[in-house]
Formats: C-alpha cells, sequence, structure tokens
C-alpha cells in the first residue's frame, strides 16, 4: 500500500492523506522505499509554480489535486531491472509519500534517469537518481544537509556563474531578498569566493535580521522596511521571494544603479507572486530557470568539470553553513503535511532545517 500527501492545486493549504493499492511491477521497472526527504521553501516554490512549470507532473495527482516534489534518499525494495540490485539505496526527487516506482534508463554505476513517460516532457535533471554506492557528493554523515542545502545550492552556484560569465552586468553589488533561504545563502557563499569583488547585501524580514547576520555570508543584512538604506551601488537584483511588491521596492530604491534583475523563487506565498504591481522602474525582470542553466553548464565544462566545480563549492558551504542548522528529524507523514503547511504559512523557522522519515 503506497501512501502521498496530496495537495490541492487551487488551494495550495489544503492537503489530504491518500492511499493506494501497489499496482505489479512492469519489466525493467524498480520499486523504491522513501526513507527520508527534507522540507523546504523550495517546495513550496515548487507548489506554488506547479502549473507554469508542470512540478505537478512528475507525480500526478487526480481530480485537481497532486503531489509535491521533495529532494530525499530511497531505497530499493523490489526490482525486475537486471542491474539494479534490491537493498542498494539512491538520492534524487521524490514525491511527498512513502513510496515510488521508476523505469531506469542510462543505468551506470553513478546513477540512472527515469524514463517514465509522463515526466519525459520536463527538464531531464528532474528524472536523475545516483546511486549512493558510487556517489562522490554522498557522505552518510551529511544526508540530512544534502537534502535541505543540495539542490538549493546548486541553484545559487548556477546563478554566481551565470552572472560572473556576463561579468554580473557591469554591477559592482548584489541584492538578494529571502536572504534566510537556502538557495540565497549558497548564492552568497560561492560569490564571496569566486567573485570577491561584489558586495553582497541580504534582504530580509525583520524577525530574521539577526539569524541572518549570524550566518555571516552577506556583506550588509537590511531588512524589507529599510529598503531606503540600499547602497547606491550599480547592482543586480536576484529575488527568492516572488513577492510582486518587494520587486517593486528594490527596482524603485535603486533606479537607475540597477542593470539586472532576475527572480529564482517563490518563498513568499499571497505576497503578488506573478501579479502585475503596476509599471516597475528599471530593467524588466527575467526568469532565472535553473535546470536549463544546469544543462547548459554540463554541455559547456564537462560533466566530470562540472561536479568537481560544484562539489568544491559545496564542500565549502556545508563546512560555513554547519553551525547556522539545527536539523529537526520528523516520522510519519502527517508530520511532512504539518511542515509543509508550516512553510507554506512562512512560519517555518530558517534556523531549522526538517527532515521527514515517512
Amino acid at each position: 500500500m503506497a501512501r502521498t500527501v496530496q495537495v490541492k492545486r487551487g488551494a495550495l493549504g489544503e492537503t489530504r492523506i491518500v492511499e493506494a493499492t501497489d499496482a505489479p511491477l512492469g519489466d525493467g521497472a524498480v520499486r523504491l522505499k522513501i526513507e527520508s526527504f527534507s522540507v523546504t521553501a523550495n517546495n513550496v516554490t515548487y507548489a506554488v509554480a506547479g502549473d507554469a512549470f508542470g512540478y505537478w507532473n512528475f507525480f500526478p495527482g487526480e481530480d485537481g489535486w497532486g503531489v509535491v516534489p521533495m529532494w530525499g534518499h530511497a531505497v530499493v525494495t523490489e526490482s525486475r531491472h537486471p542491474e539494479i540490485a534490491v537493498g542498494e539505496r539512491v538520492y534524487g526527487y521524490l514525491p511527498m509519500g512513502d513510496s515510488l516506482d521508476v523505469l531506469p534508463t542510462g543505468v551506470s554505476a553513478g546513477g540512472f534517469t527515469d524514463a517514465a513517460a509522463h515526466r519525459q516532457p520536463m527538464s531531464p535533471i528532474y528524472n536523475q537518481y545516483s546511486r549512493l554506492a558510487a556517489d562522490p557528493e554522498h557522505d552518510p554523515a551529511r544526508e540530512g544537509e544534502r537534502m535541505i542545502f543540495g539542490p538549493l545550492f546548486k541553484t545559487g552556484f548556477l546563478i554566481e556563474s551565470f552572472m560572473r560569465r556576463e561579468n554580473w552586468f557591469g554591477a559592482e553589488a548584489v541584492v538578494m531578498t529571502s536572504a534566510s533561504s537556502k538557495t540565497a545563502m549558497g548564492l552568497a557563499s560561492v560569490a564571496r569566493h569566486r567573485s570577491p569583488g561584489i558586495k553582497r547585501t541580504g534582504l530580509t524580514s525583520a524577525g530574521n535580521v539577526e539569524f541572518v547576520r549570524r550566518g555571516g555570508f552577506y556583506d550588509q543584512v537590511l531588512a524589507y522596511e529599510d529598503l531606503a538604506s540600499l547602497p547606491q551601488l550599480s547592482s543586480v537584483l536576484v529575488d527568492f521571494a516572488g513577492n510582486a511588491g518587494l520587486i517593486h521596492g528594490v527596482h524603485t530604491a535603486l533606479g537607475d544603479h540597477l542593470k539586472y534583475s532576475c527572480t529564482v523563487g517563490a518563498t513568499h506565498v499571497g505576497a503578488g507572486f506573478g501579479q502585475d504591481n503596476g509599471p516597475l522602474p528599471g530593467p524588466t525582470p527575467v526568469l532565472f530557470f535553473a535546470p536549463d542553466h544546469a544543462v547548459a553548464a554540463n554541455k559547456e565544462l564537462g560533466p566530470k568539470a562540472f561536479g568537481e566545480a560544484v562539489g568544491e563549492s559545496w564542500m565549502r558551504f556545508i563546512a560555513e553553513a554547519g553551525g547556522a542548522l539545527t536539523i529537526d528529524v520528523r516520522s510519519g507523514l502527517q508530520a511532512a503535511q504539518e511542515a509543509y503547511l508550516a512553510t507554506l504559512a512562512g512560519k517555518a523557522d530558517p534556523a531549522v532545517g526538517i527532515v521527514i522519515r515517512p
């Protein structure tokens, strides 16, 4: 019996736990028992942008309901694939639930891709699974950190790489909204080491200012109410909040100093994501879609060099971020349901990383 937490696509605060009988495995298929996954603001972004970017299509629901994707670990409990053994563990994109059937293709020592037909229209990045026995990023002692920070950190890494290739659009500074988010911290960490000449300013809610300052990733941390204090330097804006009013405020505060603006996520649910707040001063915001940049980076550098560059920055970041986060391990899908709803409502503590063992 497989169980999932389903979310009503038209009302993201409505959830339910659904049970379904396991279907027989087809030829070449593998059944995964989900061991653990994290719940972060990234998952809220998947829900908010689910229709626009196809996130609901990975693990389909029915009658207007959907399953929010998670990043986590699973173990093979049944296999009809000759190269995948029962008992081996994998890391990748999983439903908010306790099991998943996949159809491995392109199997190598390091991983495989799920060839399920309904997943093929989406970015291939989300369909790849790492086999932990030969995964250079796997550290048994850091599984919690990988689930919480890993996908978000890679997005931050890709943003910095893109900005550096563009010479930061001639800017001296980067302004990041939702500075307590894992992706923003990842970007700030990578920029500090790979683009040390760029000043890093983090914007966050008043209640999170001290937490963000303690992390040490930013040169300056300001509350959203203090936009008037933004340094008048040539800047790029990287928005992780999806708050149209906030974007408008930053554009207005920086005026002609703003050289480029991009939006990445949506952590401020119900605060104007995708809405028109009237004429926007300065450059038109451009969507940064990490999977496309990951595919491009892999082609440009080659998988090995790209993996090594990410790995080096990841090890540095996790050493820096280790003391900034407490990992809270919770059991059961009801706990996952509660963690998702708290994160959706903006009530999750940024100093706590939630890991669910369903």
